[in-house]
């Protein structure tokens, strides 16, 4: 694989990482620097210990490292930029999902974006709440796995992501979060997560890493029958 940006983002976004993304976005849609400030003051906000910069260039890199020429390379991007746009801990009454889409579509519309071109902006968005898309849908399939890829990293990479997401749900106790990061992992669990070429190679070892951590979080929890545990985000 190519070398990656980190994944995670540090309280202080190096000015460089912003700077790049920057222009990354003027060429991605040229004239419209003020709509990537916008989104870059969105990911450098300070709760954001994983869901930051780092991350947004990390999804972008994978979507080069995964991308065929048969992908809408515009579409895939752009829903990228604004897929974690809004990031409430805890969400409100849409999920960060739907409320990104929204901005979407919202900031889009103002930029002259053709409602079929806003459709299917906000739709990729969308799919990153539950990472399930159809056979036949390869842009949406490349979306979800740049954005799962974190899953698959090296060993110590992976634990500074999951540390990440832990310190994202601060406010909650190590046995509620563990309950509700346990849950997701359980789910996760067994899925082929990953569906371009190129991610179906490191499914076996996003599984890996699922099976390792769900594993530390059992034998952590008991198995406690009496927790009722809430699924938090993994990317």
């Amino acid at each position: 694989m190519t070398s990656e940006p980190a994944a995670t983002s540090e309280p202080a976004a190096t000015t460089d990482l912003r700077s790049d993304l920057l222009e990354q976005f003027e060429k991605l849609l040229p004239g419209h620097r003020d709509i990537g400030e916008e989104l870059a003051e969105r990911y450098a906000e300070p709760h954001r210990h994983y869901h930051g910069l780092g991350h947004l260039a990390f999804v972008l890199d994978r979507i080069d490292a995964f991308a065929t020429g048969s992908h809408d390379l515009f579409s895939v991007r752009l829903a990228a930029w604004f897929h974690d746009a809004v990031y409430a801990i805890p969400p409100g009454q849409i999920s960060n999902e739907e409320a990104s889409a929204r901005l979407a579509i919202r900031t889009l519309v103002r930029s002259g974006f053709e409602q079929e071109e806003l459709g299917e902006i906000a739709r990729l968005v969308r799919l990153t709440e539950q990472h399930r898309t159809s056979g036949s849908d390869i842009n949406g399939e490349l979306l979800c796995d740049a954005d799962l890829a974190i899953l698959a990293s090296p060993a110590e990479e992976y634990r500074r992501y999951v540390d990440a997401v832990r310190a994202e749900y601060s406010r909650l106790s190590d046995e509620e979060f563990a309950a509700g990061r346990l849950q997701v992992l359980l789910s996760l669990g067994g899925r082929t997560l990953f569906r371009t070429h190129a991610g179906r190679k490191i499914n076996s070892v996003a599984q890996q890493n699922l099976a390792s951590e769900a594993l530390e979080l059992i034998d952590r929890l008991g198995v406690r029958d009496d927790l009722d545990p809430e699924a938090w985000p993994l990317a």
